[in-house]
This record gives structure tokens, sequence and C-alpha cells, in this order.
């Protein structure tokens, strides 16, 4: 599985964007509040190096905090009483001296109280702001991380249950050739080239979570090739494939595991033997794909049904819990339907 690349927005340092903007608004506030007085050489000038002054101020902070790592911790109010009992009193000691040297106020201390009241107030909020959006920030990692670590799980899960199907197939395949490398060399020899066959698609499959209904379809039919040759006559195949369903995507080795199942407990438990029915259609929005075989789930009683419970698995993994794996008799038939929405 691939996680997707996070949106730009989120991709994007929004600090000096925000901080520029931030500090534009307040220089014009201040330009604002002292309309009558811009006239004066200088007052414009003094009211620009004001929000320069504290911009360089917080960031300056800014900085010493994320040098000591302190914007990684909680809601800390101890930044807000920094804010309050040094950046305020700092910054009001910057205007007035910006407006001394510019403006040859003589009577700022007069004006004292009010400009570090302001001051002092635009610097917790600058504060508050900050602290806000580093624990927002804080909050979409997180979540970002949970859910990276929960498609790594999954991921792993889905690789887990392919890993059971594998060596059960395999395992069953080997038997068939062991029972039959005694009676007949050249039909051992060729069920031998058919589970290569099975190998190398098994192989490259493993690497996917999803492969076409023809490809599966491919494997099944060397699977039942091999089958043949073993139970000759009481083994009979019929494939009904709706036009389209060829390219529909299925999780590998799922219809591989309902064939088995139905050669399993339809074929090689009744001395007649059974047709195997193969068929895959669509309507509405939906496919299902079925594999049903001559028998009754009575003969299921001493299975444990790890490999239907297996490809459930990897359905619901591969498309959702929309989707469904059911197992059912009917007229004789035992029924295996992989259901499913194709928009999945």
């Amino acid at each position: 599985m691939q996680t997707s690349k996070a949106p730009l927005l989120a991709r994007i340092n929004w600090y000096w964007p925000l901080q520029l903007l931030g500090w534009s608004g307040i220089i014009g506030f201040v330009m604002l509040a002292n309309g009558p007085f811009l006239t004066r050489p200088g007052a414009v000038a003094t009211c620009i190096l004001d929000g320069v002054a504290g911009l360089l101020l917080t960031d300056l902070w800014r900085r010493f905090l994320k040098g000591r790592r302190w914007n990684t911790r909680a809601v800390d109010w101890r930044q807000v009483a920094v804010a309050l009992l040094v950046l305020g009193p700092l910054q009001t000691a910057c205007v007035a001296l910006i407006a001394r040297v510019l403006l040859k106020e003589d009577d700022s201390g007069s004006w004292l109280p009010m400009l570090l009241l302001f001051w002092t107030g635009v610097m917790m909020a600058w504060q508050i702001s900050y602290m806000a959006a580093t624990a927002l920030r804080r909050a979409n990692r997180f979540e970002s991380e949970a859910l990276r670590l929960d498609v790594l799980a999954k991921d792993a899960e889905l690789k887990a249950l392919q890993a059971q199907v594998n060596p059960h197939f395999f395992f069953n395949s080997l038997n068939s050739v062991r029972a039959l490398i005694f009676e007949n060399q050249e039909s051992a020899a060729r069920m031998v080239d058919q589970l290569a066959t099975l190998m190398r698609y098994t192989l490259a499959s493993s690497y996917a979570d999803t492969v076409p209904l023809k490809d599966e379809l491919e494997a099944v039919q060397a699977y039942l090739a091999i089958e043949k040759i073993r139970f000759e006559e009481r083994l009979s195949v019929a494939l009904d494939i709706a036009p389209g369903m060829e390219t529909v995507a299925i999780p590998p080795m799922s219809l591989q595991t309902l064939v088995e199942n139905a050669v399993k407990y339809g074929v090689e438990r009744s001395s007649s033997g059974s047709e195997i029915r193969i068929s895959a259609r669509h309507a509405g929005g939906r496919a299902a794909i079925e594999v049903a075989n001559r028998g009754a789930l009575a003969m299921l009683g001493n299975s444990t049904r790890i490999g239907l419970g297996n490809a459930r698995k990897r359905l619901l993994h591969a498309k959702g819990g929309d989707a469904s794996l059911e197992l059912v008799e009917r007229d004789g038939w035992v029924r295996a339907t992989l259901d499913f929405p194709l928009a999945a």
C-alpha cells in the first residue's frame, strides 16, 4: 500500500506569511490610531519600525522556543507569563526608543503606561496564537502518524494473510504430485509444470493488493489442470464470465481459495466427483464471483474454514466493509460468493 502525499496547503510553512500579515495589520492599526500625527516628519517610519521591532522580537523568541524544544510541549502558560512580563516591556522600550530617535519626543514618559498596556496585550495575543498554532500542528502530526501506522498495520496483516494462503495451497498441490508420481510419471511432469506456473503467479501477485480477475482465472485454470490429472473424469469445470469482468480487481488467491475448497469438499470427498462452476457477473454497480460444487455444508463440519476466513479478511482489506464472502447451500450445491462494489 502506498500512502498519498499530504495536500499542498498542509505542506506549506505558514509561519512567515502569517507573521508578516499579522504585523502588517498591527502597523496599519497603529497608523490608524495615530492618524492626526502622521503628517509629522518621521511619523510613518516610526509606525513601520514599531511593527518591524515586534516582528523581530517575536521571531527571536520563537527561535529560542524551538532551540529549547519548548514549542513541542503541551500548552505551557509560563510562555504567556514571558509575553506579559518580558516581551511586552521590551517592545514598549523599543517603541519609546524609536519615537525618541525619529520624532525627538522628550515627553514620551507620559505615554509609557498606555504603550506598555497596548504592546503587552499584542505580545500576549501573539503568544496565545503561536501556542494554538503549534498545538494544532502537533494534533495534525499525531493524526497523520496514527493514520500512517494504521495503514502499515493493515498492510502487514494483509501480507501475513497472503503468506498463510500460499503454503497451504502448495502443500495441497505437492500432495497431489506425490500421489501421482508413482502412477503416471508423464502426468506428474505435466503437474509440476502447472505448479511452476502457479508459483510464478503467486510470487508476482504477493506484492499486489489486488489482481485482475483474468490473471486469477489463469492461475485457477492451472490449478484445475493439476487436479484434473489427479481426478480425471470425477472433475469437470464450467466457466461463465460476463463481458467486462476480466478486468475487475480482486485480492490475489481469493478465487483460488474458493476453488480449492470446492475441489477438496466437492470432488475429493465424493466417489462420483462433482462439476465445479465458476461464474462472474455484475449488476447495479456490484460484482459477484461465485464458485459452486455439488455437496452439502455438513461435509465441512470438521473443517476450521481457515481458508475462507482468510479470504474474507483479505476481501474486506481490499474492497472495504461493503464487501462480503458468503457460503450457502442451495438445491444440492454449495455456493461460495464474493460480492463487492465495482467502485471499490
